[in-house]
């Protein structure tokens, strides 16, 4: 049988496609994974949507119980379902390889994520380099890893993406991961980031709430962002169409 791996999208229950919706319909079993980030709708109404039960699966299950909803697999329809895309995070290429080596077909429908969502920020997308993930610092005070990824994207002029932690109920805002970033670089006494930096803080990117602000560490921090998930962005060298977008989302008293 199959392991259907489907990307739900960003916001709202129907934002899976048609197609999915269609095998979702079919399937024995119905997980969605609850940790990469969130949706605006509850499980209700994706059960609703569907017409079963979809069973939430956390971090821990995803990555080391997986082989149990693999096994279900090998006699039934079988759906795993992923906030975004389906590929955009290695823990799901995994579940893939896993499902392979055991002779479980697996098929992948996907969906709008984060890595097209930024597009709202005005931003050209080819120019993006590495994106890097902002852990909490308490989890790793002698945390570098973002900033160094940052330095090397801005030597290149190229944007970097930010993704924010997520353990919930705890959940990084742009406050906090703009204030992260400038507490290594005061750790480390070095000045990747000048002062007037323009970063792009988001919200709740594909939601109808979404938020997308440009504005300097001060004046980002001084913004209620609202629930999440956030991201933010550190812009490169701008083209001055991104320049012209980027103004008309400057932050303003």
């Amino acid at each position: 049988m199959t392991l259907h791996m489907i990307g739900l999208g960003l916001s709202y229950a129907d934002d899976m496609s048609v197609r999915s919706l269609n095998i979702l319909q079919k399937c024995e079993h119905v997980y969605v994974e609850g940790y990469t980030s969130i949706l605006s709708c509850t499980l209700d109404d994706l059960s609703s949507l569907i017409g079963k039960k979809v069973v939430q699966v956390n971090r821990k299950e995803s990555e080391n119980d997986i082989d149990i909803i693999i096994k279900q697999a090998l006699d039934n329809e079988i759906a795993f379902c992923v906030i975004g895309d389906p590929l955009s995070a290695t823990t799901h290429t995994d579940i893939i390889a896993q499902a392979k080596e055991v002779g479980v077909e697996t098929k992948v429908y996907h969906n709008a994520s984060v890595f097209t969502a930024i597009a709202s920020a005005g931003l050209q997308l080819y120019k993006y380099g590495k994106t890097t993930s902002i852990p909490f610092l308490s989890d790793i005070p002698n945390l570098e890893t973002p900033y160094r990824i940052i330095e090397q994207n801005l030597s290149i002029g190229a944007h970097t993406l930010c993704l924010l932690d997520i353990k919930p109920p705890r959940f990084m805002h742009v406050k906090e991961a703009i204030e992260t970033l400038y507490k290594i670089q005061e750790r480390t006494g070095e000045s990747v980031l000048q002062k007037d930096q323009i970063f792009i803080g988001c919200a709740r990117l594909g939601w109808d709430k979404q938020i997308i602000v440009a504005g300097t560490k001060d004046e980002l921090c001084k913004i209620d962002f609202g629930s999440e998930p956030h991201c933010l962005i550190v812009p490169g060298n701008l083209h001055f169409l991104e320049e012209d977008f980027i103004h008309s989302l400057r932050y303003h008293d």
